[in-house]
């Protein structure tokens, strides 16, 4: 049998991360039939490879922005007779609607069903739907890293699922759970090893976990042999806690460059609508200066426009970067399929706007406020972002990037903003010409719309495992 593992395009084009699905489920198919034959395909590296696939079965992995080009890519192989097994975070949502463009659905985790779904393709008898199961993450095999070629740089590796916090944006806690499940360190050193870049990144929701700090501490230390460095997401919350300062030296010592915080919202007010305030902790600002304390860069993910942002927000996030010397990567709102908040904003969505709008670019529903026009917080977007990707800000940031990541981290600061300082300038002119195109958008328009705040001066935004 010969299988293709597809990765629709990323709604911003090619990044030098590999998608972690292709080269993880790829180990998962050569674990259940070494047999099978494997083809992986990144959509964003190569966007047109899925047309001369010459497969038996299709696994597509769609997040919600890559829904769209999924269900087309979908659509075009079943045409010719080929099979197509749908998975990811927004199938496991929708799974009624994935299955719409498929033949079969997996909703959560594949380990469990995988080698069901071979099973039964080669067997030309697959069910509609398989439900996998949250399971123990021991003896999960390491990904065949470095059988997706395509120029990407840098691979991804897990060391836990699920997520206990509330967050009402997130789509990890439905999709995972709430129980924290722990990978053994000695696995998670094992495929580090096999990584054949000296980068990698973690590519957990929280690598270090309040109350779980000793053992963060315990796969740092593990980690340090390995001579790699690497990237990941954490949360404020831990830093400050008592173990914090050891966790830190022990993350900076075993190769950590930079973390990507979620920031989450630049209000305390948009905050607490989010239910993010236990992630945070007590005092977000301390918890950023004690990481680059410890010789680690930093870079806040957030959210603006929300329903109870005010346009000042765009402003005093361009405050936040400069008083605290980190580099910023917002996104417009999207209220995912499946999360609580699109639950909140169901009676607000724009319901015109198909999933290719649910990138966070776009405003997606209506504003309390009569000035926070679609146009006016996509606008403002735009020009808070390129202000803080301008040039003389970009150099500034990499010169305060601490001493202790150098040249690695000076390089990864330059390579995170630069790519996307030229991509959002044609985004933002992409979009410049198309602004009166968006659906969904005429209860909107009449409203008087002020000039741009002299502040903003210029700039875009920045861009999860089994099937």
């Amino acid at each position: 049998m010969k299988l293709s593992i597809i990765f629709p395009p990323l709604p911003f084009g090619w990044t030098p991360v590999a998608p972690p699905i292709l080269e993880y489920l790829a180990a998962l198919t050569r674990q259940a039939d070494p047999s099978i034959e494997i083809q992986l395909i990144s959509g964003s590296a190569t966007p047109d490879a899925y047309k001369t696939v010459e497969c038996d079965l299709a696994a597509i992995s769609i997040l919600t922005p890559t829904a769209v080009p999924g269900y087309r890519i979908a659509d075009s192989l079943r045409k010719r007779g080929i099979k197509v097994v749908f998975g990811g975070m927004h199938a496991s949502a929708l799974p009624d609607e994935a299955k719409l463009h498929g033949d079969s659905v997996v909703v959560g985790e594949a380990e469990s069903i995988w080698p069901e779904v071979l099973r039964d393709c080669s067997q030309g008898g697959m069910k509609p739907f398989y439900h996998g199961e949250r399971s123990d993450l021991s003896g999960m095999p390491t990904p065949l890293y470095g059988m997706l070629k395509d120029n990407h740089k840098f691979r991804i590796v897990n060391t836990s699922r699920g997520c206990p916090f509330n967050c009402t944006f997130c789509s990890v806690k439905p999709f995972f759970g709430a129980k924290i499940r722990f990978r053994p360190i000695d696995d998670v050193v094992r495929d580090v090893a096999a990584i054949p870049e000296k980068m990698y990144e973690i590519g957990d929701e929280n690598m270090w976990w309040s109350g779980e700090t000793t053992r963060a501490i315990d796969l740092f230390t593990a980690l340090k042999g390995s001579n790699k460095k690497f990237m990941g997401f954490g949360s404020l919350g831990p830093v400050l806690s008592p173990n914090g300062s050891r966790m830190l030296n022990a993350a900076r010592e075993g190769g950590l460059l930079s973390v990507w915080v979620g920031w989450d919202a630049i209000s305390d007010k948009s905050l607490k609508a989010y239910a993010a305030n236990g992630k945070i902790g007590v005092d977000r600002e301390r918890a950023v200066r004690t990481l680059k304390d410890h010789g680690i860069d930093v870079s806040l993910f957030y959210m603006l426009g929300s329903r109870e942002d005010t346009l000042d927000d765009f402003k005093r996030s361009i405050e936040v970067a400069d008083r605290l010397g980190v580099s910023m990567h917002p996104s417009l709102v999207v209220p995912y399929p499946g999360t609580v908040l699109a639950r909140q904003y169901e009676p607000y969505l724009y319901k015109e706007l198909g999933w290719e709008y649910y990138n966070g670019s776009y405003a997606l529903f209506e504003h309390p406020d009569p000035l926070m026009t679609p146009e006016k917080r996509e606008e403002q977007f735009y020009l808070s972002l390129l202000e803080q990707l301008s040039l003389p800000r970009v150099l500034r940031h990499m010169l305060k990037v601490p001493l202790a990541g150098f040249p690695y981290a000076h390089m990864l600061s330059l390579m995170a903003q630069l790519p996307v300082r030229a991509g959002v300038k044609i985004a933002y002119a992409k979009w410049q010409e198309g602004r009166n195109l968006v659906p969904g958008r005429e209860r909107a328009r009449d409203a008087q719309i002020p000039a741009c705040p002299p502040f903003v001066k210029g700039g875009i935004t920045t861009s999860s495992l089994p099937l």
